[in-house]
């Protein structure tokens, strides 16, 4: 007997209020050595994230390692989408044994987590493949993390996705929040961080909100 289908999201897709975003050490001497995806495209994707969870309210953390001795500040981009927030420093490279970011996990308290930051091979499989051992959901954005070669990444992605974990880019993340654009209610606030950063994509809505007055909810 087939399934009925109901007009209705599915239990995987990502909504603003279900899961824990974690940036993980956006800093400058992580990326000098990142070379598996361009340093402007990196911080434009890392700026895409942090922008969408502030704006859709996402639970976040943001955690540096040795932020004053040696990996220097987190990236602009990110810090600005929260004013104010507090980031939880580590000396471990794996963000999921530091006691001060658990905490933060389970105050907030959602099964769900979704990694970003560098490197992927270190920095995200530490707590992506620990938090799946300990019965947590893990989503990674892919496009939103980097490593030493294109080799580290791949192989690091696919012993995270082998693990359980599921893999994402930046866009989907904003699109996936977003989900219905008859949401008026985030619609301008999904257009405009997908102008600012969205690439060829927020090229497209520039050109047609100037030439038509498009709207993609009408």
């Amino acid at each position: 007997m087939a399934p009925t289908a109901t007009p209705t999201p599915g239990d995987l897709l990502l909504s603003p209020t279900d899961h824990t975003l974690v940036m993980i050490d956006f800093q400058s001497q992580m990326s000098f050595a990142t070379k598996s995806i361009d340093a402007t495209l990196l911080r434009n994707n890392a700026a895409l994230v942090a922008n969408a969870a502030a704006g859709f309210k996402v639970s976040t953390i943001l955690t540096t390692v040795a932020e004053k001795s040696f990996s220097g500040p987190m990236f602009e981009e990110i810090t600005d989408a929260f004013p104010g927030q507090a980031l939880l420093d580590r000396t471990s490279m794996n963000t999921w044994e530091d006691a001060a970011v658990i905490d933060e996990i389970n105050r907030i308290g959602k099964s769900r987590i979704v990694l970003s930051g560098l490197w992927t091979s270190v920095c995200i499989v530490g707590p992506a493949l620990s938090a799946l051992s300990q019965g947590f959901e893990v989503y990674v954005i892919a496009d939103a993390c980097g490593d030493i070669s294109d080799e580290a990444h791949e192989r690091a992605m696919e012993r995270m996705v082998q693990a359980g974990a599921r893999p994402m880019t930046s866009l989907q993340y904003i699109l996936e929040l977003q989900r219905d654009w008859a949401r008026t209610e985030t619609y301008d606030m999904t257009t405009g961080i997908a102008k600012k950063f969205g690439g060829a994509y927020g090229l497209g809505i520039i050109y047609a909100k100037s030439m038509f007055g498009a709207s993609e909810g009408h």
